[in-house]
């Protein structure tokens, strides 16, 4: 296989590997956006679950305060009754502290309830904005048809690239292959050309010894600077004008010269 050959092979598989970059980089993105939407609905109904749970155990905890405070309220009403039929000072003494005692359990009693009340009540306000956040997010995500659609779009393109690169590899030495697969995973990207003696990737400039080479068309190289896999490239058509303007401006200079030695 000829350098000219090989040269065509690798700069198909560089050019589809941009491609395919790109798309994979869509395809996350847009997995990513999804994953997110699914986590959020996830931990929402997460969050309404646990409130929910939290409600059921303050509604019977207040249950059973409110049948406490209920049982107190009929033995102070007992104590009151047995208040008035007390004979001596002692058992006067004794009932009064009795339903001083029940009045202060019953007081805590109503506290706890209130407090309780309060908590269920937040509660209940955290449940319902979950709920409102999970019922949004579901519509966004049923209505979201489009997302969905380009989802399985780029995945089908992904695909078809990638049986496509199988062909292109098959096609490149696999030595050649195994040095560009090493340099394009650490630089993102492994073919670079030459047309003036700079790097096209990292713009550096080649020893003119390097750019002969190159312009000899024996072999590939490797730029000093960014490692690619350099080679030479004919012509340029992107910077045709400044490239006759350089080759006019050369092609003077010589004349210059002979004119100046002249002069001398």
């Amino acid at each position: 296989m000829n350098l000219r050959a090989q040269i065509e092979a690798l700069e198909s598989l560089a050019t589809l590997d941009a491609s395919l970059a790109k798309l994979e980089a869509e395809l996350r993105g847009e997995g990513e956006r999804l994953s997110d939407k699914k986590s959020q609905l996830k931990k929402l109904d997460e969050r309404f679950e646990s409130t929910r749970a939290s409600v059921g155990d303050m509604d019977r905890t207040r249950g059973e305060l409110l049948q406490d405070a209920r049982q107190m309220s009929v033995q102070m009403e007992r104590s009151r009754e047995k208040l008035a039929r007390c004979r001596t000072e002692r058992e006067l003494n004794a009932t009064q502290r009795e339903i001083e005692e029940l009045r202060k359990l019953y007081r805590d009693r109503e506290l706890e309830i209130e407090k309780i009340n309060g908590l269920a009540e937040q509660a209940r306000s955290e449940m319902e904005k979950a709920n409102q956040e999970r019922e949004v997010l579901t519509t966004d995500m049923a209505k979201d048809d489009a997302s969905a659609t380009r989802l399985d779009s780029l995945e089908t393109a992904v695909s078809a690239e990638r049986e496509k690169r199988k062909e292109l590899v098959k096609a490149v030495p696999p030595a050649l292959y195994r040095r560009y697969e090493m340099i394009r995973k650490r630089r993102g990207s492994a073919l670079a050309w030459t047309f003036q003696g700079t790097c096209s990737a990292c713009h550096i400039s080649l020893s003119p010894m390097a750019f002969q080479r190159l312009r000899r068309g024996e072999d590939f190289d490797q730029c000093p600077s960014c490692q690619r896999i350099l080679y030479y490239r004919e012509s340029n058509p992107a910077d045709a004008g400044s490239s006759d303007a350089t080759s006019s401006s050369s092609s003077a200079d010589p004349g210059d010269t002979a004119g100046n030695e002249t002069d001398s």
